[in-house]
């Protein structure tokens, strides 16, 4: 006799049975931690310095170009770090998420709990990771005097949070495609570092001189978290039209990748 354990519904993110594996969530989570700093030198403080040294990079590289060009209200340096960090949330978390599926096929094959923990877990490591460079992300504002805003209290949240959508949606799709078609893998790196470019980490999207390109960068899901942490932190001006379609963008994604994922994680422990 073969009984089946699956999912009831394969269109929602089924919040009740995510919440009866809560406990997973610490497991895997604190599990890739020590996986990802495991027998490494400076261990977590690789968070730190990695969007340190690409800020240090970019400032020498465009900071004066940029600053020159009277579009910052802010110092280059906090511009760059703001967006930096940020970024490294989504594109670590999108890495992580991408492969979780794969890099847990051991698991998946031998016992049923609700799949998407693995990639919220995998996203969950990119927010820690935040909050160690966001300590040094403090001491940069007073160096620089720029102080905080109270409105910090409200849009550095709101800012993590969308960028949490924006990585789970699309980091969902990509581990699901992952499994079937591992050439996303190998995929993956390269759009990602393509990614980095068509988003306002390094440069305002006020910069972008053809209107139709700068048009097209604003769908970017990673527009409105940037927009609403450098505001929250800095007062750096608001772009209303970026941050909605924006928005908009990442809905339409974090749809696309919990249906693509809830209708194919059935066939998840085969082909893994």
């Amino acid at each position: 006799m073969e009984f089946e354990i699956k999912s009831k519904n394969k269109f929602s993110l089924g919040l009740k049975e995510l919440w009866e594996y809560r406990e997973l969530f610490y497991f895997f989570t604190w599990r890739d931690i020590k996986v990802k700093y495991k027998q490494t030198f400076l261990g977590i403080l690789w968070a730190v310095f990695q969007p340190m040294i690409m800020t240090i990079l970019f400032t020498l590289g465009f900071g004066k170009l940029i600053s020159d060009s009277s579009v910052l209200n802010i110092p280059y340096p906090v511009f760059a770090l703001s967006g930096f960090m940020l970024w490294n949330v989504f594109s670590s978390g999108l890495t992580n998420a991408g492969n979780s599926m794969v890099n847990n096929a051991s698991i998946i094959k031998k016992i049923y709990f609700p799949r998407l923990i693995v990639p919220i877990s995998s996203i969950l490591v990119s927010l820690i990771d935040f909050m160690m460079a966001f300590i040094v992300f403090v001491p940069v504002l007073y160096y620089y005097h720029c102080s905080f805003k109270l409105s910090a209290f409200l849009f550095v949240p709101l800012s993590l949070l969308l960028c949490s959508i924006a990585t789970f949606g699309l980091g969902t799709f990509l581990a699901a495609v992952n499994i079937k078609y591992r050439d996303f893998r190998y995929i993956l790196p390269f759009f990602i570092q393509a990614l980095l470019f068509l988003t306002p980490v390094i440069y305002p999207l006020n910069k972008v001189s053809n209107k139709f390109f700068a048009f097209v960068l604003q769908f970017n899901p990673m527009n409105a978290p940037i927009e609403f942490f450098r505001f929250g932190i800095t007062g750096e001006s608001l772009n209303y039209y970026s941050i909605f379609y924006s928005i908009l963008c990442s809905s339409i994604l974090l749809i696309a990748g919990i249906i693509y994922f809830r209708k194919t994680e059935s066939y998840f422990a085969d082909l893994a």
